[in-house]
């Protein structure tokens, strides 16, 4: 029996494919996007800077690309219905930890957003939280997302639909096949650089294991995020490694660079540990997980540890 989608992720109220118009993020497009939405709200303007008749020219892109723009600030969620949410704010308003998102930081914290987001970004999280495949091929990708997509309520979604998706999330995560007389295809996407899938030809593969660039703040950020709906103030290393939604398999972590990364942020902050308990390593935490993690995230940013 196949899996839905709203069964992976229950609290799923609708889901969406497709609506990036093809394009993977690019570099600035955040900054892009969130400045004009920004600039909009200061002056109180009525008309929603992405729908309005001089889009094109004020943010100096074509038209899907608009609209590609506008969906990935929303799916980041540095916007939220075409507003600045308080993270949008925090990273790339005008006094933000990382304007121009030149710490590789800023984008592992932007995937985990994105991946927190499934009602907006439904492919990409059926394809880290439901597809359990290391090594596979795009037509592997593209057969999980049609069968959680056919096993789902509502109407179907067409194959050509889920078809941009799974190139879309290939794209955006790996290095660009460059070809002669394809260089839109051939433009790097900033995500490319955190190592998630690799490529050999027309396979693709999961990285799995420790990243370099991933610092343990972020980790430790996402891990206590995950464990915010726990009424207790521990979690099994685990789940923070296998569960849905979990570090683990949003950052393609193993149980150890879990541990280390709790343990390496503990040294400097003791409100968090990692112990075996009756055999099994569990994550404590001795404060609210989200509150602890807004601190922990902007003591990263803001303290002289956090050097690019």
């Amino acid at each position: 029996m196949v899996a839905t989608s709203t069964a992976l992720f229950p609290d799923l109220r609708k889901v969406a494919f497709a609506r990036h118009e093809t394009f993977h993020p690019r570099f600035g497009w955040l900054k892009k996007g969130f400045d004009a939405a920004q600039q909009e709200a200061q002056q109180g303007e009525a008309v929603g800077i992405f729908t309005a008749d001089d889009a094109v020219v004020r943010l100096g892109v074509g038209k899907n690309m608009v609209r590609s723009i506008r969906y990935w600030c929303n799916a980041f969620q540095v916007l939220e219905d075409d507003q600045p949410t308080e993270l949008g704010e925090k990273l790339l308003g005008d006094e933000g930890w990382d304007t121009f998102l030149e710490n590789p930081a800023s984008l592992w914290l932007l995937h985990w957003q994105l991946l927190q987001n499934p009602e907006e970004a439904t492919a990409w999280a059926i394809a880290f939280f439901g597809f359990h495949a290391v090594e596979f091929s795009p037509d592997d990708l593209l057969a999980s997302l049609e069968q959680y997509s056919e096993a789902s309520p509502g109407k179907k979604t067409a194959v050509s639909s889920l078809k941009k998706d799974m190139n879309c999330i290939l794209r955006m995560y790996s290095e660009p096949e460059l070809q002669r007389g394809a260089i839109e295809d051939s433009i790097n996407s900033p995500f490319s650089g955190l190592g998630l899938i690799s490529r050999s030809r027309k396979q693709y593969k999961f990285c799995i294991g420790e990243k370099e660039n991933l610092p343990p703040e972020i980790i430790v950020y996402a891990c206590l995020k995950f464990a915010e709906t726990s009424s207790a103030k521990t979690i099994s290393v685990s789940r923070l490694t296998y569960d849905p939604h979990s570090p683990g398999l949003t950052f393609k972590l193993p149980e150890r660079v879990i541990c280390d990364a709790i343990a390496d942020v503990e040294s400097r902050d003791p409100r968090v540990a990692v112990r075996e308990s009756e055999g099994l390593l569990q994550f404590s935490f001795t404060e609210d997980p989200n509150s602890l993690a807004d601190d922990i995230l902007e003591q990263y940013y803001t303290e002289p540890v956090a050097a690019l």
